[in-house]
């Protein structure tokens, strides 16, 4: 329970991030849309770590955290729908260091939900015999 807490954790920085960022003034650029998609989806995602003890919100997690940080790899790097961005500022790092979290807190559970599926015994498919 302590990663799932971590990764809502993380994912709720990472949104409340991006809200700062959309208020001030992302929303008037062509990337405005996709900062208030990640406020209500990592919003959305850290509810269902919580309260869904199954893989997928793990993968969201993972996902959430490798999508985001890549787009913002992308636009520091070559650009994003025409924005350049800059690695500057506390948000900025904030937002980049919950997104590593959220990958590696979707990791590690998913690492366990796969474990632990593979040394549980599948019932018996077999005829009983009598």
């Amino acid at each position: 329970m302590v990663w799932r807490a971590l990764g809502a954790l993380a994912l709720l920085v990472s949104a409340a991030d991006h809200l700062k960022l959309w208020f001030g003034g992302v929303r008037h650029q062509s990337v405005g849309p996709a900062f208030l998609f990640n406020v209500v989806a990592g919003m959305v995602i850290a509810v269902l770590l919580l309260r869904w003890h199954h893989w997928v919100p793990a993968f969201l997690t993972l996902g959430f955290g490798a999508s985001t940080l890549g787009a913002f790899v992308l636009a520091t790097t070559v650009g994003l729908m025409g924005v350049h961005d800059r690695w500057e500022g506390f948000y900025v790092f904030a937002a980049a260091i919950s997104e590593v979290v959220c990958i590696l807190v979707g990791g590690l559970l998913l690492l366990g939900f796969w474990t632990s599926r593979s040394t549980t015994s599948a019932p018996s498919t077999e005829r009983a015999r009598l």
